[in-house]
């Protein structure tokens, strides 16, 4: 799918291992209805470790599945067990959680990273497209520099001095948003509002150092 210049400069050609840009005839396999996550989170304070099934070939889980580092050539997607969860294509790993309801908080440290996405992402969103690209995922970014906010391949600019280490992200599923937070302040820096329909699962991707995320955490007071 041809993605628009400025989506397909931020979701660049790094996020795929040198194997899966050479593979020419690609067999389609549809996702299963009924999907093998720990629990289904529908009070507050989601709890969550980074799911190995769903992450791309490039991308290696550490710290007791907390943690993702990218690796530029990463595995022969051969080699990695197939199943139908797994992001071919592009470097995105989901969270083991599916979210149907409440409000959650959690936080990751983005300070070994340069070009990386967090967000949530539909649980049966289509393993061919990356996190930002569809209406079934809403991402706060960040390359070259600057942070965005960012669905169905929209880009909005998000206005941040500088780059924190660690950054919060708060989701309200029944009042439809996303929130990209200040954990200092504690303060929403940008919120994506959308009328949540299909259960969500915490989505990352990742084209360049690494990122370790906090869950099960109380929301800030100053949020409320």
């Amino acid at each position: 799918m041809a993605l628009p210049t400025n989506a397909a400069r931020l979701c660049r050609l790094a996020g795929r291992t040198v194997a899966s840009v050479l593979v020419k005839h690609r067999r389609t396999v549809s996702l299963p209805t009924t999907r093998c996550y720990i629990s289904t989170s529908m009070g507050n304070n989601v709890q969550f470790r980074l799911d190995e099934r769903t992450a791309h070939s490039s991308l290696d889980l550490f710290k007791k599945d907390t943690g993702v580092i990218y690796r530029m050539l990463g595995i022969d997607p051969s080699h990695v067990q197939g199943n139908p969860e797994r992001f071919r294509d592009w470097a995105v790993v989901f969270g083991d959680e599916k979210i149907s309801s409440g409000r959650h908080y959690w936080e990751v440290t983005v300070k070994k990273s340069q070009e990386f996405r967090l967000g949530v992402a539909e649980a049966l969103m289509s393993r061919e497209d990356c996190v930002g690209t569809n209406s079934s995922s809403w991402v706060f970014g960040y390359a070259q520099r600057k942070w965005f906010a960012m669905t169905s391949n929209k880009i909005v600019p998000v206005t941040l001095v500088g780059k924190p280490d660690r950054v919060g992200l708060l989701l309200d599923f029944e009042g439809g948003l996303l929130g990209l937070v200040d954990i200092e302040k504690p303060r929403l820096i940008h919120s994506i509002r959308v009328q949540f329909k299909a259960p969500l699962c915490p989505a990352f991707g990742l084209w360049d150092g690494e990122l370790l995320t906090h869950s099960g955490l109380e929301e800030p007071e100053g949020l409320k």
